[in-house]
C-alpha cells in the first residue's frame, strides 16, 4: 500500500517535472484552456509511460517546488472527461492528500494516470488542440507527436523504485493517526477504526441533533494508510454509519424559502475494504429536488442578477443588498436547482466580493455552493 503523501515528496525530490510526472500551482477544468491543457498533459504523460503510472502534483509553486496545496477536490466524475475526449484513455484517480505544514482545509491534489499500454491521442477538439492530436513528453513539456510515433518504455525502472520507497509502514501509520487526533479539537469527536485489520480509517466532526437525527458538520475524513482524504467539508451537514466491511457517508443540503430551511439527502458515498488489500468507492446521488413557489424562486433569481450585475458594475450596494449577498450562494444554489442554468456564472461574478467580506462564512458557503453545482451537473 502506496503512501502517498511520501510518493509526493519522492517525486518532487526530482526537482524538475519530467517525463513521468507535472506539477501545477492550480487545476482548472472550468474553462476551456484549463480543461485542454489538463487533457493535453494526461495524453503526454499516458503516452510517454505505456507500462509504468505518471502523476500529475497540485499544489505546488514551481519555481521553488514549494508546497502550498489546493482547495479539496471532490469531482468523482473527472474520469468521465478524460473519456469524453481522448481515443483510449488511461484511467486516472485524484486524491486530496493532507499535510501537516498546510491549513486543515488546504491539500495537496495527486492525479494519478495509469498505463494502459496503448497510444492516446484526442479523441475531438480541446480549446486549441485538434482532434487527433497525440501528444508525448520531452523532458518537462508536453508535445504533438509525428503520425509515426512509438510507444517506448523508459520511466518504468525509475518510477517502480520511487513506488517501492514510498510504500506504507507501521510507523506511517501510527504517525498518521496521532496527527490526526492531534490535528482535531476535542470538540470535533475524532475516532478511528480498523477495517479487515489493514485499513485505518480516522474521522473527526462537530456533532448536532437536527430533527431528531444525529449529524455531523465540519466532516475530515482520512484514510490512514495511503494519507488520502477521503472526504472534507466545511459546512455540510453529513450522517456516518460503518459495518464491517464499509464505511458510509451520506451528505445532506439545506434549501428553503425565508429562513424555513429543510435538510434533503445529496450524495451517498460508500468506502468498501476488501480482503485482497484493496478498497473501492461507491457514490449515489440522492436528490431529489423540493417543491416551492415558483414565481418565489424566479424573484430570487431577478433580485441576485441585480446585485451581481451592481457588483460586476463597481455600484456600492445597498445595506439591505449587503445583507443579500450573504445568502447569494444558496439562493443561486436553489434557483439553479430550478432549471436557472446560468446560476453558476452569476455567482462566480460576485466571487471577488464574498471573497473580501470580512466574516468568511459566506465565501466557505460559496466554495461549497460550487461543489454541490459539480455533483448535480454530473449526476
Amino acid at each position: 500500500m502506496i503512501n502517498k503523501r511520501l510518493l509526493i515528496k519522492n517525486l518532487l525530490s526530482h526537482n524538475d517535472e519530467n517525463s513521468f510526472y507535472d506539477k501545477k500551482m492550480k487545476l482548472s477544468l472550468t474553462s476551456k484552456e484549463g480543461k485542454g491543457k489538463f487533457l493535453k498533459h494526461i495524453c503526454a504523460l499516458s503516452n510517454s509511460n505505456p507500462t509504468n503510472n505518471s502523476y500529475i502534483i497540485i499544489g505546488i509553486e514551481d519555481e521553488e517546488n514549494k508546497i502550498v496545496g489546493v482547495d479539496f477536490f471532490d469531482d468523482s466524475k473527472i474520469q468521465n472527461l478524460v473519456n469524453a475526449y481522448l481515443k483510449n484513455p488511461p484511467k486516472i484517480t485524484y486524491e486530496n492528500v493532507p499535510f501537516p505544514s498546510l491549513p486543515r482545509h488546504k491539500v495537496v491534489g495527486l492525479v494519478t494516470i495509469h498505463c494502459n499500454g496503448t497510444i492516446t491521442s484526442l479523441l475531438k477538439n480541446a480549446w486549441k488542440y485538434r482532434k487527433d492530436t497525440i501528444f508525448y513528453r520531452r523532458g518537462s513539456n508536453s508535445m504533438p507527436a509525428f503520425k509515426n510515433f512509438e510507444l517506448r518504455d523508459t520511466n518504468k525502472h525509475t518510477v517502480d523504485a520511487i513506488e517501492k520507497n514510498a510504500n506504507n509502514n507501521i510507523k506511517l501509520t501510527l504517525d498518521g493517526v496521532f496527527d490526526f487526533f492531534n490535528n482535531h479539537k476535542p470538540e470535533y469527536n475524532p475516532q478511528y477504526k480498523v477495517f479487515n485489520e489493514q485499513f485505518v480509517l480516522c474521522w473527526a466532526g462537530e456533532k448536532k441533533l437536527l430533527e431528531g437525527k444525529e449529524f455531523y458538520t465540519r466532516v475530515d475524513i482520512e484514510l490512514i494508510n495511503e494519507q488520502v482524504r477521503l472526504f472534507f467539508s466545511s459546512l455540510d451537514e453529513v450522517q456516518i454509519s460503518y459495518n464491517k466491511n464499509s464505511f458510509i457517508i451520506t451528505e445532506y443540503i439545506s434549501l428553503g424559502l425565508d429562513k424555513e430551511e429543510k435538510y434533503y439527502p445529496l450524495e451517498k458515498t460508500i468506502i468498501n475494504f476488501k480482503e485482497n488489500g484493496k478498497h473501492d468507492i461507491v457514490t449515489e446521488f440522492l436528490f431529489k429536488s423540493p417543491s416551492f413557489d415558483e414565481m418565489l424562486i424566479q424573484h430570487i433569481y431577478h433580485n441576485n442578477n441585480v446585485i451581481t450585475s451592481k457588483i460586476e458594475a463597481g455600484i456600492p450596494l445597498s445595506v439591505l443588498e449587503h445583507e443579500d449577498v450573504l445568502r447569494l450562494p444558496k439562493n443561486y444554489l436553489l434557483c439553479f436547482l430550478y432549471g436557472y442554468s446560468d446560476s453558476v456564472q452569476q455567482l462566480k461574478k460576485a466571487k471577488e466580493y464574498i471573497k473580501c467580506i470580512e466574516d468568511k462564512t459566506t465565501y466557505i458557503k460559496y466554495k461549497e455552493a460550487l461543489r454541490v453545482f459539480r455533483k448535480v451537473k454530473y449526476s
